[in-house]
């Protein structure tokens, strides 16, 4: 410990002697040390963290498979009979979302729902703040309306009140007695459940098909494995279930399944192999910045050669020698680990801040104990790694020949040894900047696809309108052409449409059907599948949809007249090949209608630029029918409504004037999610958007500190030698020739590393093709241009110090030292 608290001491001294090299060397690392703590953050929040719950590694999703979708929604009667007849669950509970007014208690307010059974809380070990939760006897068809509310709406919407347990708060026109405060910290990212501002019991749901076992309205169920059970037995286990179930309800059952998913991958999802390959990509950042501080150390180890020299000579071991250079290292790596730490606290919130929708659990990302000791090991490993290149080549001097230099020169070994760390270095920026340029290329060519539809100046927003609207289908359809009416009048507007069902890249709703003239098949499996739009006569203007042929809808589509249909050109090759399908029916059993399609538009990318039509969206025919010509049936509870609107100018800049409209005809009607389609084609992007600026950002440093590595190594050799350089110039040599001298060594190296990096790349960028789009992983016009651009900046890098070779003074030179 003695002689460590010397060496501690001495590093200290030394590094205090050097303040440029010291502050270059611990900025550096910061860079690197603080890129890859961040991202370590991230990684440790999202994949690495437990998730909140008791005992989390047991809990799974459970959801229905069919032949469309790997994993869909659960039928309310399907979900019960999971629940009893299963053998292998401690317990299984339901959920789905929806959206409530909450009137009479201030201004009105849409709030979300949590639609969750008996015992949803309780599976997840979770308790309220206040009160309690939910019983069985609530959780049934003629339940008592009961509530609970989230401590987050508690404080804002009651001011915390106390005596809030037992009052009775009116949603959607219905009392609802509030009996618990569930903790504000409480939210289920899982498909989107996300935070919700109250929780009612699911069974009670008063839309009469909810309890149909051929209707899926967005429910699926968690399940707690019981202690002992295996997910391959619990997989098991529902295959036995679904098999009873399709024997017993052919009509709804047949050919479907249950899938079975832990919880914590279904709410981290596909992002796994985003953040590994970016974290390699991260490390990359690091190993430069270890390069560039090794080669300081080396150009700094120059000057100190006779000190290490008469250290040995007076007896100090080689040994010695080294644990001191390894401690001046770690020290610089645990300063550089120091300011790196702050670094990614601040880099970590800002990205979250910029890009918060793009990362699940991105409330878990922080900094905690996992991540301090990451930056701990990664700024120890990095001193290490920096400081023992350099430590091995000045424990071992040459003592005769050090101790009769004069300081002047360098070795070619030296040289060599910093040469080498050029190339490496110079190499893994090649490596990050054809990850980052594929990932822009591929941005770029996604953002050049036509989504079938003009999302320029379109709003997108939620109509709920006030609970006495909606006594009777016809007061319902009434209150809604009053607000198509009032938004198509208001300046500004040129189309408007209410809408519903599915919406373009941020909502889908399917119905099963069969053609005219075709059996009806024995069962919904059997049955074609077709994403389903409600709209109003102006949705085709409104969304810039072009119509191919035929018509669309007229407001004398109404529901007094016959039902009409309009198909889109996926549609019409999928299930009309070489026919003209307008005239023709087809058969939608839900709805128990036939209509008539009268039209064909073109196709919408509905689920993105660059999944539509993919294994996990194999859904592409489209159709469309008049939001007047729903049944009667299910027009229950309050009108509501999704708008689409065309505007002459900016969309959020009529917000405010659409909103004072909406509560001028009704003070209960409430607008919410207002979004421009532009902002919703963005976030469909927003993964690839945040790996793209996350590589680009680590590739800029990678090029960053591989162009001062590159001009620190020239300048050194430039500086070493000035001797020689005199004398050439004094023989005869020109200054283009000392030019030409200098950038051929600097570009040698950058050559090299160029050629090795873009190997290298080559057999890395295959890990990145489920990230890439429209461009291969190995595309030769990327590679050529990052080859081209790296190898500009190294030559600028070199012509600096190299254009300060060739005006050295011949006598100056010859005089020196």
């Amino acid at each position: 410990m003695e002689s460590l608290i010397q060496d501690l001491k001495y590093a200290v001294r030394m590094l205090m002697k050097s303040p440029g090299f010291t502050v270059i060397a611990i900025l550096t690392l910061a860079l690197g040390i603080g890129a890859n703590t961040a991202l370590f953050s991230v990684v440790n929040g999202v994949l690495l963290r437990p998730l909140p719950y008791s005992q989390p590694d047991r809990l799974v999703v459970l959801s229905e498979k069919t032949a469309n979708f790997e994993s869909s929604s659960i039928s309310y009667p399907n979900f019960l009979d999971w629940q009893h007849s299963n053998s292998a669950f401690a317990s299984i509970a339901a959920y789905r979302s929806d959206d409530f007014s909450i009137t009479g208690s201030g201004e009105a307010e849409r709030v979300r729902v949590g639609m969750v059974s008996a015992g949803f809380f309780e599976l997840l070990g979770v308790s309220p703040v206040r009160g309690r939760l939910f019983t069985t006897q609530e959780d049934r068809l003629g339940g008592a309306p009961v509530v609970l509310i989230g401590a987050g709406l508690w404080q804002r919407k009651f001011g915390s009140a106390p005596d809030i347990i037992g009052k009775t708060i009116t949603m959607n026109g219905d009392g609802y007695t509030v009996i618990g405060i569930v903790p504000a910290s409480f939210q289920l990212e899982s498909t989107n459940f996300g935070v919700k501002d109250v929780f009612v019991p699911i069974g009670p749901n008063k839309d009469p098909l909810f309890y149909h076992r051929d209707v899926h309205e967005g429910m699926r169920a968690l399940g707690r494995l019981k202690p002992g059970v295996t997910l391959r037995a619990a997989q098991e286990d529902m295959d036995q279930i679904a098999n009873n179930l399709a024997q017993t309800y052919p009509d709804a059952d047949k050919g479907a399944g249950i899938g079975i998913v832990p919880l914590k991958k279904d709410i981290v999802g596909d992002v796994q192999p985003f953040l590994l390959v970016l974290l390699g990509a991260v490390g990359f950042v690091l190993l430069i910045a270890c390069v560039n501080v090794a080669n300081l150390q080396l150009a700094r180890s120059t000057t100190r050669a006779r000190e290490f020299a008469i250290r040995s000579a007076l007896g100090a071991s080689q040994f010695r020698v080294i644990r001191q250079l390894l401690t001046e290292s770690i020290l610089l790596g645990l300063a550089g680990g120091a300011l790196g730490l702050w670094l990614a606290a601040w880099g970590t919130q800002a990205a979250l801040r910029t890009l918060p929708e793009t990362l699940p659990r991105a409330q878990d990302v922080g900094l905690d104990g996992r991540v301090l000791v990451f930056t701990l090991f990664a700024s120890i490993v990095a001193g290490v790694i920096f400081g023992l290149a350099p430590a091995l080549k000045t424990a071992r001097p040459n003592l005769q020949e050090t101790l009769k230099e004069s300081g002047r020169g360098a070795s070619g070994a030296k040289h060599r040894a910093q040469g080498v760390f050029v190339v490496i270095e110079m190499a893994m920026a090649l490596v990050l900047l054809i990850g980052a340029g594929l990932m822009i290329r591929s941005l770029v060519d996604l953002w050049s696809v036509n989504p079938g539809f003009n999302p320029r100046g379109v709003l997108t927003f939620a109509v709920s309108m006030s609970p006495s609207l909606g006594a009777t289908a016809a007061t319902s359809r009434s209150a809604i052409r009053q607000l198509d009416e009032t938004l198509r009048d208001m300046p500004g507007v040129e189309a408007v449409s209410t809408t519903g069902g599915a919406l373009p890249m941020s909502g889908d709703n399917e119905f099963p059907f069969w053609l005219e003239g075709q059996p009806k098949p024995a069962n919904e499996s059997e049955m074609n599948v077709s994403l389903f739009y409600l709209s109003g006569p102006q949705y085709l203007r409104a969304m810039g949809i072009p119509l191919r042929r035929g018509r669309y809808f007229t407001v004398d589509d109404n529901e007094h007249s016959p039902a009409v249909m309009v198909i889109d050109e996926g549609f019409a090759r999928q299930f009309f090949p070489n026919q003209d399908p307008i005239g023709k029916h087809i058969h939608i059993g839900i709805i128990d209608t036939a209509p008539e399609i009268v039209g064909i538009v073109g196709h919408v990318k509905h689920w993105g630029l660059d999944t539509d039509g993919d294994s996990k969206h194999p859904i592409v025919a489209q159709a469309y029918m008049p939001f007047m010509q729903i049944p009667d049936g299910f027009w229950t509870g309050p009108p509501q409504t999704e708008v689409v609107l065309r505007t002459k100018g900016s969309p959020a800049a009529l917000v405010p004037a659409i909103r004072t409209a909406v509560e001028k005809l009704n003070s209960e009607n409430v607008i919410y999610e207002t979004k421009p389609m532009e902002g919703i084609v963005a976030e469909s992007l927003a993964a690839r958007r945040f790996s793209m600026i996350l590589l680009s950002v680590f590739a800029a440093l990678a090029l960053l500190l591989s162009s001062i590595g590159i001009y620190g190594v020239i300048s050194y050799v430039v500086g070493q030698r000035t001797h020689e350089i005199g004398i050439r110039m004094a023989l005869g040599a020109q200054r283009n020739d000392v030019l030409r001298l200098m950038l051929g060594e600097g570009m040698r190296m950058a050559l090299i590393g160029v050629a090795i990096g873009a190997a290298v790349a080559f057999g890395l960028t295959h890990i990145m093709v489920q990230m890439l789009f429209g461009v291969s992983a190995t595309d030769p016009v990327t590679f050529a241009s990052v080859a081209i651009l790296l190898s500009a900046v190294a030559l600028a890098a070199c012509y600096i110090p190299a254009r300060r070779a060739m005006r050295v003074d011949p006598i100056v030179a010859l005089r020196y030292e």
